[in-house]
């Protein structure tokens, strides 16, 4: 199920994912296990997702949507890695190859930005593709035309919802 268009409305900033660069975006949420028409969120139907969760002995739960002008629903996202491929400046990176650590325990974590950018080097099925580089995006939109459940939304106009979420954390 695609983000809202009108994505973040009804949601709230959860917290900052930050860089070593002084740089962050914001965690939206909450997170769902069923989309809007009541059908259950990508990663919470799809086998390989929930198996890798259960070989971690890792709960799995609703997460959120990470990024604002560049937003990524973890709920949504099946690690398939083809944003990660398609991005011409490596606006993403998969998280869990620089911290191996549940998603939901990135908010207020500091990440260096040195994960992996290739498609095929995720950890696992429970790894996120993460924007960490978000306000590197050049607006192209090629994450958002390949990733297959549509868990990508790039908005520039978003950076004045971005500035003021961030006045509330």
């Amino acid at each position: 199920m695609p983000i809202p268009e009108n994505f973040p409305e009804g949601l709230k900033p959860l917290g900052k994912i930050s860089d070593t660069d002084g740089n962050f975006h914001i965690m939206w949420g909450p997170g769902k296990e069923k989309n809007v028409d009541g059908s259950q969120a990508e990663v919470f139907a799809d086998v390989d997702v929930k198996a890798a969760y259960e070989a971690r002995g890792e709960e799995q739960v609703p997460l959120g949507i990470s990024g604002t002008m560049v937003a990524v629903d973890w709920d949504s996202c099946v690690a398939d890695g083809a944003c990660i491929e398609a991005c011409p400046v490596q606006v993403f990176q998969w998280y869990r190859t620089e911290k191996d650590i549940p998603a939901k325990d990135v908010i207020g974590q500091t990440f260096e930005g040195t994960g992996s950018v290739v498609k095929d080097e995720r950890k696992d099925m429970t790894d996120k593709a993460d924007p960490i580089r978000e306000h590197d995006c050049i607006w192209c939109m090629a994450c958002v035309s390949v990733c297959p459940p549509q868990a990508i939304i790039v908005d520039q106009s978003n950076l004045e919802k971005h500035d003021n979420a961030a006045k509330s954390l």
